[in-house]
């Protein structure tokens, strides 16, 4: 399992430690200190407002921060099995790295921003060095040197980690509790700067323990690094980026450029790890856009490794992707992997028009067809893990809470809220929807209260601010000396304390604008069942149209637009006035969801089809595949009566080349080799291809009763006839061809030295003698693009190949027509008292992806023992079904 953070975590105890989180007690003497003042130092990014102070509402915000306060930041755990369990919240709200929140751990010595000259502002470096000249010398922040050492030999514990993916963790817990997993082994890093341990006994210490007592491989990073990666490429470029928010401001070009570096640099040392301590037989599951490098940077050390790759958060589309600077490196890099994952077929879709568009490689409904593999995209929606949420349900503290809130909120409905602070989670929309609620439905005054909790960073003052002017204004409007329409916690909330509130919420409202999955309202959902007599049941659920959750549910939420401030505003209204009925039939169908998408099911679902795609792969690669014995096809040909060749012409009976200026590489022969076989009456021939009825009729007018296959698979001339059957619609042809051929003359105007071929069938775009072959190939992979889009619902498709993008009709290939050759041999030669069946020997040669169809087709004949003997070949280098490689090629 590779997470960019461990499980598990270090918590140190400091000598001079007062407290559990190392920190002085309340009546310690402060030691004082000489700070220097370090304002002026030249910088382009505006200095961090670490202390924001949301202005005070009416009444005193400060009774409600007492009420939820923790006397123990460890309450933020949840209760654990054993002491090896990590059961984690699902959505964990993690503390900023390095910031050392709730455990005693190293600060960071990275800097942070990044430095004033990233941006080459080369007046403000030249003034900086002019100022040094002078004498005048900058000051640099202070780190004490004492503090790092102190680490070194401190004692300390291996705890669960307050950082990480929850949901990833519980469902690998959910596994081994239910004996689905036996043997894993965690890859990540700590979770906290370790430059302070570098070189010291305690680093080793700490990697050994982690590794024998919970299969945990440690990744070090420097801090700088590490901080790089995360703090700044992972969460002000591709984190926005992937929930549709594109950094477009210098700071953001900064953080770009400065931290790619750092990135790769992460990367490299995740893939570094896993290689050095990988077994054959091992599987590889990388997890989430932290490192979407690792699947290529292994699959270049371990070929035949089994990689996995899981995206927990949304993907793009292929417009908003393009904008990375590095788009295709972050494509080739998960490519890396023999099966991607993403929560929602949404995703999916992206990635597979993205791959298709920036990289012009084959992307079919089942994955992305490469040079020399196929990679398996599939969507599977991540859950919660019910079991261990029951269980924490049980701890006393909740019952408490559960009566304390009920208490405290007699009377009132309670719209719950759970999110991070930051633009993506539609915090600004949800309260500024509340409180159009409240204005248009002022019979509700007094009798609703929403709370909020909001847990901030550092990155979000401005949006901070804005929510905080939002609360004070509702409050302002409406509070009175009883009652507060809106309670916002500026903190996180104990688990205990967060199941309570879950418990009893008459509604949930989620307004994400983008969001992987939102497994709050999951756990929401599970915590309405009615457990404990006397608490809400059944409450309602308002949900971002826009969260991979709403997929999941099937509309039995009430989905909102975040941005329609008068839909979520009357989305709380039908909530609190929903019957029970209604209530109960909703929340039935909700649950039902909740209980199948859980987290081992996800666990286990991917990894089985993890299993089941690599042997696939294996089967299909060439290396694996084994060399025709000429031998064995020639007993096989002498012991069968009835026989069918079905032989592709590009590539294997000719090389590639229109037939105005390559005819066949060897005419004659070949032609002599097709005339002989057919002197046997035995044999049935069809030549198979792309090219047009009349061009085939040219090739082979000196070999009578050979059949043909057309535009693979659209046209075909019976074994002994000499007219042609359109399989095709021509009525279809001509509509979808209108269509197609106005996009390809556009992306052809803004192509010089493009050209469009018409056929009968099917329209291709040529781009390969265009000079400017980068353009161009940018140019087809939109033309692509555009057309899958446009013209699905016309059953067409665009496929890229080597300088050209074709566009074929789906329901029509090469295999429909094999099946009607076969199904008109059964009529014409039925079996009898000396043939059981119209063919015993089957024979199929190709050479290009368009054969594959053909190939599982024949193979099936095989498998199903309809046909005695199946031989399908292939002359490619690239992965097959073919049963059978021929390395000879056309000349063989």
């Amino acid at each position: 399992m590779i997470h960019r953070f461990l499980p598990n975590t270090i918590n140190f105890t400091l000598p001079t430690s007062t407290s559990s989180r190392g920190r002085p007690g309340p009546h310690a003497p402060r030691r004082s200190t000489t700070k220097i003042d370090i304002s002026n130092k030249p910088s382009l990014f505006t200095p961090q407002q670490r202390d924001l102070t949301p202005p005070q509402t009416p009444i005193a915000d400060v009774d409600q921060d007492e009420f939820f306060a923790q006397s123990d930041l460890r309450g933020h755990f949840p209760k654990q099995e054993g002491p090896r369990s990590t059961i984690a919240p699902s959505d964990p709200h993690s503390p900023a790295w390095g910031s050392g929140r709730i455990f005693t751990q190293p600060r960071s010595r990275a800097s942070s921003p990044p430095p004033a000259d990233i941006l080459k502002h080369n007046k403000t470096v030249e003034k900086a060095a002019t100022l040094g000249r002078a004498g005048i010398r900058q000051p640099l922040p202070l780190r004490s040197d004492s503090h790092d050492r102190v680490f070194a030999h401190a004692d300390w514990t291996v705890v669960p980690a307050d950082q990480g993916n929850g949901g990833l963790r519980n469902a690998v817990q959910a596994a081994v509790r239910n004996d689905k997993l036996n043997d894993k082994i965690w890859v990540g890093t700590l979770g906290m700067p370790t430059d302070a341990l570098e070189e010291t006994q305690q680093k080793q210490d700490i990697e050994d323990r982690l590794a024998t007592e919970y299969d945990c491989l440690t990744v070090f990073c420097k801090d700088a690094d590490f901080n790089g990666h995360y703090t700044h490429y992972c969460k002000q470029i591709l984190w926005p980026v992937f929930h549709y928010q594109i950094p477009d401001n210098p700071k953001s070009k900064a953080y770009e450029d400065h931290s790619w570096v750092y990135y790769v640099k992460v990367n490299q040392a995740f893939a570094d790890k896993i290689v050095k301590n990988w077994k054959r037989g091992d599987v590889i599951w990388v997890h989430d856009y932290h490192l979407l490098l690792v699947p290529s940077m292994v699959r270049k050390k371990l070929p035949d490794a089994k990689i996995g790759f899981f995206l927990h958060v949304a993907f793009p589309s292929s417009e908003v992707f393009r904008c990375l600077a590095v788009r295709k490196e972050l494509l080739e890099g998960m490519l890396g992997a023999n099966l991607i994952g993403f929560q929602i077929h949404e995703y999916a879709r992206h990635f597979l028009q993205t791959c298709s568009r920036l990289l012009c490689v084959e992307a079919t409904n089942d994955g992305v067809q490469l040079e020399d593999r196929f990679v398996d995209v599939i969507d599977l929606a991540i859950g919660i893990d019910p079991v261990a949420l029951d269980m924490n349900r049980d701890d006393p503290s909740v019952a408490e809470w559960m009566l304390t809130m009920q208490d405290r909120y007699k009377g009132k409905k309670l719209i719950v809220a759970r999110d991070k602070l930051d633009h993506v989670r539609g915090v600004r929309q949800k309260l500024l929807a509340y409180e159009l609620f409240l204005n248009k439905y002022p019979e509700w005054r007094d009798r609703v209260v929403m709370i909020q909790v909001a847990t901030s960073t550092t990155e979000q003052a401005e949006l901070d601010a804005t929510v905080s002017d939002i609360v004070t204004r509702v409050n302002s409007s409406w509070a009175n000396l009883a009652y507060q329409p809106m309670v916002y916690l500026k903190q996180d909330i104990s688990y205990p304390q967060y199941l309570a509130l879950l418990t009893v919420a008459d509604a949930l409202m989620i307004t994400s604008q983008r969001e992987g999955m939102n497994l709050t309202s999951h756990e929401y959902l599970f915590c309405q069942d009615g457990k404990f007599k006397g608490h809400n049941r059944n409450g309602s659920l308002i949900l971002s149209e826009f969260t991979g959750s709403a997929s999941v549910f099937g509309g039995n939420e009430l989905s909102v637009n975040p941005w329609d401030y008068r839909q979520c505003a009357d989305a709380i209204k039908k909530a609190l006035e929903m019957d029970d009925d209604e209530k109960k039939q909703r929340w039935d169908a909700l649950y039902k969801a909740v209980m199948h998408h859980t987290a081992e099911h996800w666990f286990t679902a991917f990894l089985t089809r993890l299993e089941k795609v690599y042997a696939e792969q294996h089967r299909r690669d060439t290396t694996s595949v084994p060399r025709l014995s000429i031998n064995q096809l020639g007993q096989q040909y002498q012991r069968s009566e009835r026989r069918l060749f079905i032989l592709d012409y590009e590539g294997t009976l000719a090389s590639w080349g229109s037939p105005n200026d390559i005819i066949l590489t060897s005419p004659q022969r070949t032609l002599d080799v097709l005339n002989d076989l057919l002197l046997d009456d035995r044999n049935t021939i069809y030549v198979m291809s792309g090219r047009q009825p009349e061009e085939l009729d040219r090739l082979f007018k000196r070999v009578p009763n050979l059949g043909l296959i057309a535009e693979n698979g659209c046209f075909l001339k019976e074994f002994g006839s000499s007219k042609w059957i359109e399989m095709a619609d021509p009525e279809k042809m001509r509509a979808w061809k209108e269509s197609v051929e106005g996009i390809m003359e556009y992306y052809h105007e803004r192509t010089p030295g493009s050209w469009i071929e018409p056929r009968h069938c099917s329209l291709i775009f040529h781009y390969k003698s265009c000079e400017d072959q980068e353009s161009a190939a940018r140019q087809a992979g939109d033309c692509a693009s555009h057309i899958n889009d446009a013209c699905e619902e016309q059953r067409v498709r665009a496929i890229p190949i080597e300088g050209a993008v074709i566009v074929e009709p789906i329901d029509w290939s090469k295999g429909t027509a094999a099946m009607q050759i076969f199904e008109g041999l059964k009529k014409g030669m039925a079996p009898n008292v000396d043939h059981v069946s119209p063919v015993d020997f089957l024979m199929v040669a190709g050479d290009g992806r368009d054969d594959e169809v053909i190939f599982r087709w024949a193979n099936e004949l095989g498998v199903d023992k309809i046909v005695k003997y199946v031989t399908t070949v292939s002359l490619g280098s690239r992965n097959t079904e073919a049963g059978y490689t021929l390395t000879q090629g056309v000349t063989g």
